[in-house]
């Protein structure tokens, strides 16, 4: 069985992903198809896991 993330382990997870959208933002080129698929991709990633561990807190 997995451990239960912590409040503050999912808000470090949330603020480095939010960090590394932010530095793929400012130095991006263009944004284009590519990249906004690649964010959403990433962001279900990384807040899938982390909704599921909330709601098994509950």
């Amino acid at each position: 069985m997995k451990k239960k993330l912590s409040h503050s382990q999912s808000i470090c997870i949330t603020l480095l992903w939010c960090l590394l959208c932010y530095f793929v933002l400012v130095h991006a080129e263009r944004i284009d198809g590519p990249t906004i698929l690649t964010f959403l991709i990433s962001a279900a990633l990384v807040f899938i896991p982390l909704i599921k561990s909330w709601r098994r807190k509950e």
